[in-house]
This record gives C-alpha cells, sequence and structure tokens, in this order.
C-alpha cells in the first residue's frame, strides 16, 4: 500500500479549432524528475469551487491561450488520469468541451508570471488528427479522438 498522499482535483479544459480546422495546442520546457522536457498539452486547469466546468474550462483556456472569443460546441465528457508527483498521488478528473475560436483576436495569456502556466507557447496543430500526433499525453489524445467521433456523428462538417 502507497504511503503517499492522494490528492484529488477536477480539472476541465478544451479542444479549440479555428475557422480553418486548426487545434489550439499549448507548448513547454518544463522540468520534470530533474530533467528538462517538451510538453504539447491541451488548455485545461483546476475547477473553481464557486464555478461550473464549462465555466472552468472556458476560463482556462482564456488564460493560458490569450484566445478569448470561444463558443462550446459539445461535452466531450470526463476522464480520469492518475499519477505521482513531487511525493503525492494526484487523481484528477478531466472534463473537455469541444470549442471554435470565433475569432482570432488574442489579448495574451492571463496567468502568474512566475508559474508553470507562463511558459506555455500557443501553437496550431493543422487539424485533430495532427493534433492526437503532437500531444504528449495519451489522456489529452482521448479526448482530441472524441471530438473527431463528434464531428463524424454531424456529417463530418468542420467549422
Amino acid at each position: 500500500m502507497s504511503t503517499k498522499r492522494t490528492v484529488r482535483y477536477r480539472a476541465a479544459g478544451g479542444v479549440v479549432l479555428d475557422a480553418e480546422g486548426r487545434v489550439l495546442l499549448l507548448e513547454r520546457d518544463v522540468v520534470r524528475h530533474g530533467r528538462l522536457v517538451h510538453e504539447v498539452r491541451l488548455p485545461k486547469g483546476h475547477v473553481e469551487p464557486d464555478e461550473s466546468d464549462r465555466e472552468a474550462a472556458l476560463r482556462e483556456v482564456r488564460e493560458e491561450s490569450g484566445y478569448d472569443d470561444l463558443a462550446i460546441l459539445a461535452d466531450l465528457g470526463t476522464g480520469r488520469t492518475e499519477f505521482d508527483f513531487q511525493g503525492k498521488h494526484v487523481v484528477r478528473d478531466d472534463h473537455y468541451f469541444l470549442m471554435c475560436l470565433r475569432s482570432p483576436s488574442w489579448v495574451g495569456p492571463q496567468v502568474n508570471p512566475s508559474g508553470e502556466e507562463a511558459l506555455f507557447r500557443v501553437v496550431w496543430a493543422a487539424n485533430l488528427e495532427a493534433a492526437q500526433g503532437l500531444l504528449t499525453f495519451d489522456s489529452e489524445r482521448e479526448f482530441v479522438r472524441r471530438a473527431q467521433a463528434w464531428f463524424e456523428r454531424q456529417g463530418g462538417d468542420m467549422p
């Protein structure tokens, strides 16, 4: 039995497409276990006690990417991710939404300049399939697959 303290929290985020069908991703170089690693992620973050998952997803995408003219197209459901980090066992329930960027206006990220989120840089994958190939974590690839399945059920039309 593990002696690590378990930390549980909810996170919400988005699979965001622009008018050309490109997918918004965030990349950063961060130190993990004493070595520098390159990560490509979907935007997401903690759900605050006073907000819904939808509100948190929109806020987190806005804060981390700097894009704020967003619309939710579909609920992509939830998934659980577990990992060990800094001596703790983390259990995170992720809730993602399929979003479209309604306009390309960019206001800039709104994050703590000394936090890890400040290391994020926006990158655009050419499409959902390309995004799957770029993402670092399988758990996030799953939500991109769910977005693809949603579009297939809708007849394949992208925003």
